[in-house]
């Protein structure tokens, strides 16, 4: 039975108040090398999340243990209140991922991509084909429904990506650098959507990224840095707190007052 088929059946969505992702007290390393130190966040259901670090600071290693490519060493994380070591079916059933490389199959159709992915989570027949036309026609791009993935842009690429990992109707979506690549048109395009999407549909998001530029003072910011949590919070107010004029200023503050306590 497939991971959404065994979710279906066995639990329904928890008290709204639950936040769509718990990071709690997470510790990974790679052999002598510690990649995320204690981590601990959480994601609330209808809002836009930022967790922003310079390359290297841990964001990939955190997404991997979220989606359990890896297991956790340490600490416990909760997708919509469910354990995902413990509760794996119920938890990942109401997960979207869109992972930094690109993964669509390029010789396959766009609507192709989508009926194989919609097949993986138990979903099939008219079913599977009225999702994804409405997900594309919620991301776009229905008249490229036909068209081979390879002929698309990198936004649109993206966007089908964004439609794939919103099919089976998760409650949290998770972004790994996803602008990587695109020009900036593109770039301010799939942000303007996955903002639009968190208000329309009371989705949680978390949006990695190492750019300054994608984060608004309404966002929920975390600042990760060398595998910690220095920061966390309302964009706007972590700026006023920082002393800063901008997200930027406060970034930099935040990483050089944490460097001077490393070397005192």
């Amino acid at each position: 039975m497939t991971l959404a088929a065994q979710a279906r059946d066995s639990q329904v969505d928890p008290d709204p108040a639950v936040p769509a992702l718990s990071i709690e007290d997470v510790t990974h390393s790679y052999r002598e090398r510690r990649a995320l130190d204690h981590v601990s966040f959480d994601v609330r259901r209808g809002a836009f999340a930022v967790l922003l670090g310079l390359n290297g600071a841990g964001k990939t290693t955190l997404f991997s243990l979220v989606t359990r490519l890896y297991a956790a060493q340490h600490g416990s994380i909760f997708v919509l209140g469910f354990n995902v070591a413990r509760e794996p079916a119920q938890a990942l059933s109401r997960l979207g991922v869109v992972f930094q490389a690109r993964t669509l199959d390029l010789d396959l159709s766009v609507m192709q991509n989508l009926l194989y992915h919609a097949s993986l989570h138990g979903i099939g027949g008219r079913e599977a084909g009225e999702l994804a036309e409405d997900t594309l026609g919620r991301t776009q791009m229905r008249d490229r429904a036909h068209d081979k993935a390879r002929v698309l842009s990198g936004g649109q690429m993206r966007r089908i990506e964004i439609a794939r990992a919103l099919l089976h109707r998760p409650s949290l979506l998770l972004l790994d650098e996803p602008t990587v690549g695109l020009d900036v048109n593109a770039r301010k395009s799939i942000l303007r959507y996955v903002r639009d999407l968190v208000a329309q549909e009371n989705i949680g998001v978390l949006w990695t990224t190492h750019l300054i530029d994608e984060v608004e003072d309404g966002d929920d910011l975390i600042i990760l840095h060398r595998g910690r949590v220095l920061a966390k919070g309302p964009a706007g107010d972590l700026v006023a707190s920082a002393g800063a004029a901008n997200v930027g200023g406060a970034f930099e503050r935040i990483i050089a007052t944490e460097q001077s306590e490393l070397e005192a």
